[in-house]
């Protein structure tokens, strides 16, 4: 026996129907609000996040600068710099900061340097040695990926949000079709289940 295909009815939760429950108009306003706070909110914060990443790689390029530094002691003497393969070591180095003092500490340098060799290092403001800054395309690879991070994130709380609302709201649905079949057993006199 072939079974007659079921008509999928669309937006049945915004149709009046006597079937209808103050639940499903709540549930419909809930799924929509969900898509919009996941979609606009998520697009939002991704969008902010990326700002943010892009306004420090510009404050690391004004509040960072190179300067030259003299080896103090030989590269080859020093163990190679984290990863197996590295040509590079972490030697002792000193450099003049923008205050007129010396400062000394180690920094990462090609493993034949030798003593007394000039290298070039980044110092911040205070004077003490820091990363280079980000590229500009650094900067546009980190401000994308976390920005994609972010609006994933923000749209995935806003889905979860939502879902935990959807639940208390089945929740209630079943607890008052369970008021309402108790209704219609005792009107009929006897007990459904």
């Amino acid at each position: 026996m072939a079974t007659a295909p079921c008509a999928k009815v669309r937006c049945w939760r915004w149709r009046r129907s006597p079937l209808r429950r103050l639940s499903d108009v709540i549930e419909a306003w809930v799924i929509l609000v969900r898509w919009v706070l996941a979609l606009v909110g998520g697009l939002y914060a991704g969008l902010a996040a990326a700002d943010a990443v892009q306004r420090s790689a510009e404050r690391q390029r004004t509040e960072r600068r190179e300067v030259s530094a003299v080896l103090v002691e030989d590269a080859k003497d020093k163990a190679p710099a984290r990863a197996a393969g590295n040509t590079r070591v972490w030697p002792t180095v000193r450099w003049t900061a923008p205050d007129g003092s010396t400062r000394t500490d180690e920094a990462r340098v090609p493993a034949t340097s030798r003593a007394g060799d000039r290298v070039s290092v980044w110092i911040d403001t205070s004077g003490d040695l820091t990363a280079p800054p980000l590229t500009d395309g650094q900067a546009r690879s980190h401000a994308a990926a976390g920005g994609l991070l972010i609006a994933t994130g923000a749209g995935g709380i806003a889905l979860a949000a939502v879902s935990v609302a959807r639940f208390h709201l089945n929740q209630r649905r079943m607890r008052q079709w369970a008021v309402e079949w108790e209704h219609i057993d005792t009107r009929w006199g006897r007990k459904a289940g």
